[in-house]
């Protein structure tokens, strides 16, 4: 075999081979994510190996939130063991609050009140999309939950979404279910609930 024709098949075998190799790596990538079981929200993927925080602070539609968590101080607390199942209000949630409540709320002499609005959203323990519907189930037709601030949420099913309903009688359906992460569980929401008079603070 000439020279020119071994340099030109060798050209060819180390072309196929690095390209077979990046193949095989992009789709090694592409299994360990699926193996993550990635869910999208607010345009960013959310990995189960990262905490509540770490997944929230990159969702374009839960920046409000994080700035609350911030004003509130429970940065931490959401970084914590858990496990923590939080239902999680979008901007447009609390864009449905009367105007200039998010602003009074994250002013450092509200603090207390909207930590208790915040910890209203948190149960203690991992609680699926399944086992809530299970609970609702036993519970033929209602499920109640105990949340970190004291407060009780109420559990329902419309149609096939689970919708809760809070101390006042407002109503929140989850839109995005199972976001599970390191230390709990997201549930997405539509509007922000809102804890009674009578709920701990």
């Amino acid at each position: 075999m000439k020279k020119s024709n071994i340099s030109t098949l060798i050209a060819v075998t180390v072309t196929l081979f690095v390209g077979s190799t990046s193949i095989a790596q992009d789709k090694m990538m592409k299994d360990n994510m699926n193996n993550e079981k990635t869910v999208m929200v607010g345009g960013a993927a959310m990995y189960p190996s990262k905490n509540i925080i770490q997944n929230a602070v990159n969702s374009k539609d839960h920046t409000t939130l994080v700035a609350a968590v911030k004003a509130a101080e429970l940065v931490d607390v959401l970084q914590g063991d858990g496990p923590f199942t939080v239902f999680a209000p979008t901007d447009a949630a609390f864009a449905k609050l009367p105007a200039g409540t998010v602003e009074a709320l994250v002013q450092p002499e509200n603090k207390a009140k909207l930590q208790s609005i915040l910890t209203y959203h948190v149960l203690s323990g991992n609680y699926s999309a399944e086992a809530i519907v299970n609970a609702i189930k036993k519970g033929k037709g209602k499920a109640t939950f105990k949340t970190v601030s004291g407060g009780t949420l109420t559990a329902m099913l419309k149609g096939s979404n689970v919708v809760l309903k809070d101390e006042n009688g407002g109503m929140s359906m989850v839109t995005i279910a199972d976001v599970f992460q390191s230390n709990g569980v997201i549930h997405v929401v539509d509007t922000v609930v809102l804890p009674g008079n009578n709920s701990k603070k």
